[in-house]
């Protein structure tokens, strides 16, 4: 552990609260001290939920180390019991009660309640949130499914050709991305194929519905860093087969069709045929051309971070200069992903070295999690958030999910608005001296005496039709273009003719046209660049 001023995870029973707080009719026993209770906040405060998590703390104090802590625990366990009688109780402890070492699964079986009590072993300083949330679920399912598992060995039974299919959707929690909105567009989506919802899992289920997982034909793993454990077991135990495509973005969501066609044997063309995203011609749109080779970097949960890449790179022609996770469990995902763009994948959970890589990386937008927000903030860059964690403003009141056709829409319009389209940018370069461009009134979402990122050189539609001004920009350069041109910064120093003219040529090369001139000034020793040295380095770089 280390002390720091932000961490992309909680301690693993965080995790288990999100589990917790996701269901009904299950409560949490933790045992932890007075301050560990901060985490009530989380889902009242930034989830905006209308009643506190079901945890009760035993909340002992720093006088209590010297009596029976044990008893406090086995205390609050027998008054959940009988206030909010829960259908089935969940314990274990903080980071700091487990120095105590009071073990409460043993405390916990020695009541003999007469409901099912599940422990936890959430080892604090060895994982953290999202593992606990996964171990979590886990232990739930494992501890209310196993009892209902056939024999070992015994075949599934053919599904009645009568019914339509059945799934569990398994993975969304409590604090999660946008899961609320994410359950309702794959229940609809899989309702258009022909596929009925047996159990949402964890979000919304109560123990009985846990215990009715097995009835499912299959199961969907909506998130793997919450359920893939769970569904692995399912699938061992109740020989259900289980998705693997996440569908965020257009190409995810036919793909995971698809998949569901094949577990099912329905004909997924009708859903196909009918794919209600307007994603698809958008980012084929005129003013759209701009996003091709746009720069962006993309950090969050593994999940999302891999969905997002792929969404850049492959619909909206984004070039992915960037990607990581802090999901040390998913890292080898991560990395395998990483290859097909060609960047070294980072894997951390310091933001301090996330702020550094994107620095580095000079994208013009940043798809991340809230502390990404602030880092592009920071240095004057666009953002999306796409990730946990979040702060309260992505919990929006209206519908937005993630995933699925409608998903890819929300996709969409939340990447595009930060950017800076083709043709805002030329009326910004049109009107740059303007009076109105200047002082208190600043032109752009970057804000006054915002740090700018170059953006990249869109590619071109056809190779062969080059303006003159262009073919100053033969070298493949990575660095992207400049709205206004300034002064060099180092020797060679533009005259006013020279500066007006490279004004004429197109914003997006006008960048590469300024970086080859002063380098072609450099090469040939000269101090001063006038119109002859620019037209000069334009025959040059032209041959």
């Amino acid at each position: 552990m280390k002390l720091t001023v932000w961490t992309y995870e909680g301690p693993p029973h965080v995790g288990a609260m999100r589990v917790a707080t996701a269901m009904e009719g299950l409560h949490y026993v933790l045992h932890a001290p007075q301050g560990d209770t901060y985490a009530d906040l989380l889902f009242t405060m930034i989830e905006r939920r209308k009643k506190r998590p079901p945890v009760t703390y035993t909340t002992f104090q720093a006088r209590d180390l010297g009596g029976d802590t044990a008893e406090l625990f086995k205390s609050a366990a027998r008054e959940v019991h009988e206030r909010f009688d829960p259908q089935a109780i969940i314990v274990g402890a903080s980071c700091t009660a487990e120095l105590i070492q009071d073990d409460p699964a043993g405390l916990a079986k020695a009541l003999g309640l007469p409901i099912p009590v599940i422990p936890l072993e959430l080892p604090s300083y060895l994982r953290k949130e999202n593992w606990g949330a996964a171990e979590t679920f886990y232990q739930i399912v494992r501890g209310l499914c196993g009892p209902f598992a056939p024999p070992p060995g015994t075949r599934r039974p053919a599904p009645d050709p009568e019914r339509r299919p059945t799934c569990n959707l398994l993975g969304p929690t409590a604090l999660g991305f946008r899961h609320r909105d994410d359950i309702q567009e794959i229940t609809h989506l899989l309702g258009m194929m022909g596929v009925d919802i047996n159990v949402v899992a964890p979000y919304g289920a109560t123990p009985t519905d846990i215990t009715r997982l097995g009835e499912a034909d299959f199961n969907v793993v909506m998130y793997p860093e919450t359920a893939s454990v769970a569904a692995n077991w399912l699938k061992r135990t109740f020989h259900q087969p289980m998705t693997t495509v996440v569908p965020i973005g257009v190409n995810a969501t036919r793909d995971f069709i698809g998949e569901v066609a094949q577990i099912t044997g329905l004909d997924p063309e009708p859903v196909l045929n009918g794919e209600p995203s307007r994603f698809n011609w958008y980012s084929r749109s005129i003013d759209s051309t701009y996003l091709t080779g746009k720069r962006v970097f993309v950090f969050g949960d593994a999940t999302h971070a891999i969905a997002a890449a792929r969404v850049a790179a492959t619909e909206f022609g984004f070039k992915v200069v960037g990607l990581g996770t802090y999901a040390r469990e998913f890292a080898r995902d991560v990395r395998e992903a990483a290859k097909r763009y060609d960047v070294e994948p980072l894997i951390t959970d310091d933001y301090l070295e996330v702020e550094a890589k994107i620095e580095e990386a000079a994208p013009e937008l940043v798809l991340g999690t809230q502390m990404e927000r602030h880092i592009a903030k920071r240095l004057g860059i666009g953002c999306a958030v796409i990730s946990a964690p979040v702060h309260v403003q992505d919990f929006p009141a209206r519908y937005s999910p993630q995933m699925g056709f409608e998903g890819a829409n929300v996709l969409f319009d939340t990447w595009v608005h930060p950017l800076t389209m083709g043709l805002e940018e030329h009326l910004l370069t049109m009107f740059r001296e303007d009076f109105e461009f200047h002082g208190d009134a600043a032109p752009s979402h970057l804000g006054k005496g915002g740090a700018r990122v170059e953006p990249s050189e869109p590619a071109t539609g056809d190779a062969g039709t080059q303006t003159a001004e262009a073919a100053v920009l033969e070298p493949a350069e990575t660095a992207a273009a400049i709205p206004e041109p300034e002064a060099a910064t180092g020797p060679a120093e533009w005259t006013p003719e020279a500066l007006q003219e490279l004004k004429k040529i197109p914003f997006f090369v006008r960048g590469k046209a300024q970086r080859n001139t002063e380098r072609y000034a450099a090469e040939m020793g000269l101090t001063r660049i006038t119109l002859e040295t620019l037209y000069d380095a334009k025959a040059h770089y032209a041959r």
